[in-house]
C-alpha cells in the first residue's frame, strides 16, 4: 500500500518516510496542500493520507474540505501543532478520520495508520465470495460488510469513510444493543482510548447526515441520552 505523506516541513516528512518504509509502505510526499491535490489526481495508488493543517498556497483543512466534496474516501490523519479541543473538531469536522498532535512520537502515527489500513482494506473484488451474515439489511438499508458497501433499497450507494463504515455495522450488527462512544472508538478503532468521546460524536453526526440524505430522512442511528448510540431492530 502506498501512503502520501504531506507537511512543508520536509524533516517531518522524511522521518515519517522512514517509519513507513520500514512498515513495508511505498510512499509519496507533497509539501504543501496543492501538491498533495496533484499527486492525489495522478496517483490512484495511493491507500492513505498522513496531512499537516498549516501550510502554504492550500492548507490542509482546504485540501480535506475538497476532497470529500468530490466524494472521496480517502483515510486521512491529520497532523496538527494546535492542541485545543476544538482545532482537532474542526479538523474532524472538515472530514479527517484521525489526528496525531505535533511534536509526536513516530511509532504513535504508525499505529494509527495501520488501524486506519485495516478498517479501509476490505476485500471489493467480484471474485470475493461473501458470507451470508455479512449482509445485514435495517431500514432502507443493506450492508455488505465484504464489499464495504451500504446501498439504499432504491439502489443509491452510500459513500462512508472507513470508519463511518464500520460504525454503521457495528450498530447494525448488534441490534438493539447501545454502544458508549467509549466502546465505538475501541471497536472500530481498535486502538488504545487515547482521544475524547468528541472525536466519535463528530463521526457519528456526518455519517447520520449521510444516511438521513440518502434515506430521505429515516433516522437510522438513535441517540440514547447520556449512554450512546443504537440501531433498532
Amino acid at each position: 500500500m502506498k501512503v502520501l505523506v504531506v507537511d512543508d516541513d520536509k524533516e517531518i516528512v522524511e522521518l515519517l518516510t522512514i517509519y513507513l518504509k520500514n512498515e513495508g509502505y511505498e510512499v509519496a510526499q507533497a509539501y504543501n496542500g496543492k501538491e498533495a491535490l496533484l499527486t492525489l489526481q495522478n496517483d490512484k495508488d495511493i491507500a492513505l493520507m498522513i496531512l499537516d493543517v498549516m501550510m502554504p498556497k492550500v492548507d490542509g483543512m482546504e485540501v480535506v474540505t475538497t476532497l470529500r466534496k468530490q466524494k472521496s474516501t480517502l483515510p486521512i490523519i491529520m497532523l496538527t501543532a494546535k492542541t485545543t479541543d476544538m482545532n482537532k473538531i474542526q479538523g474532524l469536522i472538515a472530514g479527517a478520520d484521525d489526528y496525531v498532535t505535533k511534536p509526536f512520537n513516530p511509532l504513535e502515527v504508525m499505529a494509527r495508520v495501520k488501524s486506519l489500513l485495516r478498517r479501509s482494506n476490505m476485500p471489493t473484488g467480484p471474485e470475493k465470495e461473501v458470507s451470508e451474515d455479512a449482509l445485514i439489511e435495517t431500514g432502507a438499508l443493506t450492508i455488505n460488510r465484504g464489499s464495504h458497501e451500504v446501498i439504499t433499497k432504491s439502489g443509491e450507494k452510500v459513500q462512508l469513510t472507513a470508519l463511518e463504515f464500520g460504525i454503521l455495522y457495528l450498530l447494525a450488527s448488534h441490534p438493539n444493543q447501545v454502544f458508549s462512544a467509549e466502546e465505538i472508538f475501541e471497536k472500530v478503532w481498535q486502538q488504545e482510548n487515547v482521544v475524547s468521546a468528541k472525536t466519535v460524536m463528530v463521526h457519528v453526526s456526518h455519517l447520520r447526515d449521510k444516511l438521513e440524505k440518502a434515506t430521505h430522512g429515516e433516522k437510522v442511528i438513535k441517540t440514547v441520552w447520556g449512554v450512546g448510540y443504537k440501531i433498532e431492530a
